[in-house]
């Protein structure tokens, strides 16, 4: 189970912080990613964190947005700096788990997380 948090309603260069984590039976946890999603248009990936910490960005939160995670804490952060009114989406987390060592790694969703951009 994914338990996101953390939007909310914020003034263009404004920040939020997203929050997102796995609940459930754990064996490791792969890669943990942010998705957005408004409407009209298809869900896109914004960040992406591997369990080693390797990160990525769209080219569009570049050097606004940071993505993290807590692997004690099987959680995942995107700290959101400078927004702008086109990030006003909805966020979603994803991350793969592996429950057992003998069963093959799943994505799972969380539910949305709106986040408000006003100009």
């Amino acid at each position: 189970q994914l338990q996101a948090s953390g939007g909310g309603l914020v003034q263009a260069g404004g920040s939020l912080r997203l929050s997102c984590a796995v609940s459930g039976s754990i064996f490791r946890t792969n890669d943990m990613d942010w998705y957005r999603q408004d409407p009209g248009n298809q869900r896109e990936l914004v960040a992406i964190i591997t369990n080693g910490g390797s990160t990525d960005y769209a080219d569009s939160v570049k050097g606004r947005f940071t993505i993290s995670r807590d692997n004690a804490k099987n959680t995942v952060y995107l700290q959101m700096n400078s927004l702008k009114p086109e990030d006003t989406a909805v966020y979603y987390c994803n991350v793969n788990v592996k429950t057992s060592p003998i069963r093959v790694a799943t994505d799972y969703w969380g539910k949305g997380t709106l986040v408000t951009v006003s100009s």
